[in-house]
C-alpha cells in the first residue's frame, strides 16, 4: 500500500482542484495514520477474510409492503393528448442541460 504523507495528499487535492492549509494537512495525515492503523487491526481478526461482506447493513424483507392494487389506467392515447408536445409517441420535454 501506498504510505499516505503530505505530499500525497497536496497531489491527491491539487487534482481534485482545492487546497488546504499546512495545519489541515497535517490534520488529515494524522487522521489517515488512524484510519490505516484501525484497518490493520481488523485485518488481524482471525477468520476476516472467511466473512461474507455485507451490503447492506439490515434485512430487507418485503412481507410487510403492500400488494399494489391496480385500478383503471388510461391508454396511452388518453395520456398523449394532454401532452403539450409529442414526438414519436413520447412527450417531449425541454432541455434543461445546457
Amino acid at each position: 500500500m501506498k504510505a499516505i504523507n503530505k505530499e500525497v495528499l497536496k497531489d491527491a487535492a491539487s487534482r481534485l482542484m482545492f487546497d488546504m492549509s499546512e495545519e489541515q494537512y497535517d490534520t488529515l495525515e494524522k487522521e489517515f495514520d488512524i484510519m490505516i492503523k484501525q484497518m490493520k487491526l481488523i485485518g488481524e481478526i482471525p477468520g476476516v477474510d472467511e466473512v461474507e461482506p455485507m451490503t447492506f447493513p439490515f434485512d430487507v424483507a418485503t412481507d410487510y409492503l403492500r400488494e399494489d392494487e391496480v385500478e383503471e389506467t388510461l391508454s396511452k392515447d388518453e395520456v398523449l393528448k394532454n401532452a403539450k408536445d409529442v414526438v414519436d409517441g413520447q412527450i417531449k420535454l425541454p432541455k434543461v442541460v445546457g
